[in-house]
């Protein structure tokens, strides 16, 4: 019996071991300043090659129609420029922001991106619903209304949590501030399951051989699932950030934490949505090419 436990003992053990060497080059990798800067200047070039894409899509996009001014599809690209732009930057400068004094100022920077990110994608549901109700013989009135109300709200409400972090800085505060935000990704998430299921299933309704039916299910079907992924990622991560330390974004000893975290919500569902929807519109007899107004 001993002989025969002393393998199973020696599996064991060795398991044991691999698992602690994995936790220490981890740990060790997160503890480098060195590993630190080269992961954060990894972000800052991913976010500025993203930035880059958005900025060149949206030039080509001004070429091809200069004449209907700000669209929607224009606001959309310039939005994921700032964002990318800002994120860019952000993460050049990671170890200088990080000393930043009153520590708001680092929250803010850090989080006000991620406000724009909401903004500009809830730009896409909004886009999708006017097309839903268009579709429908539906009023679209009310929706811009409805898509400002909203992004007002959600700034106001995130502003004045800074403000009153500023004046007094309570980690509750801190807290509830990131709270809020995984339940503005939670709204963000249903409102693309929401919006892009219905244009979706509107569409498969649509006669087999309808023009562009089959390429426009695939955009639909693809950016949805994009979408409503990263935002419930979000979400999720941001209620674990608000209560577990080990999941803290906000410092500069969780840099693989970053890279993942920034990776799975930001950077590569941007490059994606970006590829899907690279297509330039016609230069004449648009149909659901809407100005901002």
């Amino acid at each position: 019996m001993v002989a025969r436990g002393v393998p199973a003992m020696a599996v064991v053990a060795v398991a044991a071991l691999d698992l602690t060497e994995s936790s220490n080059w981890w740990r060790d990798i997160n503890r480098s300043p060195l590993w630190q800067d080269r992961i954060f200047h990894l972000l800052s070039i991913l976010y500025g090659i993203v930035a880059a894409v958005a900025l060149v899509q949206l030039v080509r996009i001004q070429w091809r129609v200069p004449e209907y001014g700000w669209t929607t599809q224009k606001v959309f690209h310039f939005l994921n420029f700032i964002v990318n732009g800002v994120r860019c930057f952000v993460f050049v400068f990671r170890r200088d922001v990080q000393k930043l004094q009153p520590e708001i100022v680092q929250h803010i920077l850090l989080d006000m991106p991620s406000l724009a990110f909401f903004t500009t994608y809830a730009l896409l549901v909004l886009f999708w619903a006017e097309i839903y109700y268009q579709a429908r013989a539906v009023s679209t009135d009310g929706l811009r209304l409805s898509f400002y109300t909203i992004n007002a709200v959600v700034y106001v409400i995130q502003i004045t949590l800074w403000l009153i972090l500023w004046w007094k800085p309570i980690s509750v505060l801190v807290i509830l501030s990131k709270m809020f935000f995984a339940g503005v990704s939670l709204f963000a998430a249903l409102g693309f399951l929401l919006y892009g299921g219905r244009l979706f299933l509107m569409l498969q309704r649509f006669p087999v051989e309808s023009k562009g039916r089959r390429k426009k299910l695939q955009e639909v079907g693809y950016v949805t699932t994009i979408c409503f992924s990263c935002f419930l990622i979000r979400c999720v991560m941001m209620c674990f950030n608000a209560f577990d330390k080990a999941a803290d974004l906000d410092v500069l000893y969780h840099p693989i934490l970053n890279f993942m975290y920034y990776l799975l919500v930001e950077i590569l569902p941007s490059t994606l949505v970006l590829f899907i929807l690279r297509k330039l519109p016609p230069k004449r007899g648009i149909t659901q090419y809407h100005p901002i107004r």
